[in-house]
């Protein structure tokens, strides 16, 4: 057959292929180069997935910066996870939020009321499961984004401070993965979490100096030592950056605690989730 005729016959399969829905490739399967070899049955039989690098466990708070999860820091953590081939299952708390913000105006919604974990589906595209029913033996690491939720609805921090209560199935779950050797991440707000409930451990929310407005959080860092956890701060922890208390495994970056932009956070917050999984992997 002549060159030309062949490439006739090219033509003709790849525009009958474009218009015809039973050729369309299925979800999640690579289209073969024209004339190369197919898979045998045999060997699609016996082929199996790749093993994820780690089953994580992702804690949201609610949907929105100023009343559950901060979003661009939930979703740089599921990118970041994703890249990394992990497999993510998503959790929150099936209780009602301290309260609902109107996030054009910063200030409270009268007489308005949601549920976290409602609202948390909306990041998770609905595929969200009570934080009840979170086992650590069931995954190799958890990771809390920040938002003012978890400092409202994960806990009552916002309100009382070093005095606060902490959601008693954040707290089992943090005391399950701390004892089970697991590793836990935490970013923004997130890490006064790990400061109260797991005694002694070192986190970073940045710095603990305004410098100027950098830093508008900063004296979260003092609550975290009242509370006799280590805050570290030093020049070369910023916030593109992580902390890792190797003795305890939590890792934490300051993420939105600093005034900066997305792309720093970002970093940060994949920095953190590296961190994560190189110390489940071991």
């Amino acid at each position: 057959m002549s060159s030309r005729s062949m490439a006739a016959i090219r033509a003709l399969v790849a525009s009958r292929l474009a218009v015809t829905p039973a050729f369309a490739p299925r979800p999640g399967l690579r289209a073969l180069p024209f004339g190369g070899p197919a898979p045998s049955p045999r060997a699609a039989l016996h082929a199996s997935a790749p093993r994820p690098v780690a089953r994580v466990a992702v804690v949201l708070s609610g949907c929105g910066v100023y009343d559950g999860t901060e979003l661009h820091e939930a979703s740089s953590v599921l990118v970041h996870l994703s890249r990394a081939g992990a497999e993510v299952q998503i959790f929150a708390p099936d209780v009602p939020q301290m309260h609902v913000i109107d996030h054009t105006k910063g200030q409270p919604s009268e007489g308005e009321t949601r549920n976290v974990l409602t609202e948390s589906a909306r990041i998770a595209r609905g595929k969200i499961t009570d934080l009840a029913r979170l086992s650590a033996a069931d995954h190799d690491a958890a990771v809390f984004p920040g938002g003012f939720g978890a400092a409202k609805n994960l806990s009552t921090f916002a309100v009382d401070g070093g005095d606060c209560k902490v959601n008693k199935d954040v707290e089992r779950v943090l005391k399950e993965f701390h004892q089970a050797g697991k590793p836990i991440g935490l970013c923004c707000i997130a890490p006064v979490l790990a400061a109260k409930v797991l005694r002694g451990v070192e986190v970073t929310v940045g710095h603990e100096q305004e410098e100027g407005g950098k830093w508008p959080h900063a004296g979260t860092a003092q609550v975290i030592k009242a509370l006799g956890a280590k805050h570290c701060c030093s020049s070369i922890t910023c916030v593109h950056e992580a902390h890792v208390d190797q003795k305890n495994k939590v890792v934490t970056t300051p993420a939105f605690m600093c005034d900066t932009a997305f792309h720093h956070v970002h970093d940060g917050v994949g920095a953190m989730v590296r961190k994560v999984l190189e110390l489940a992997s071991k």
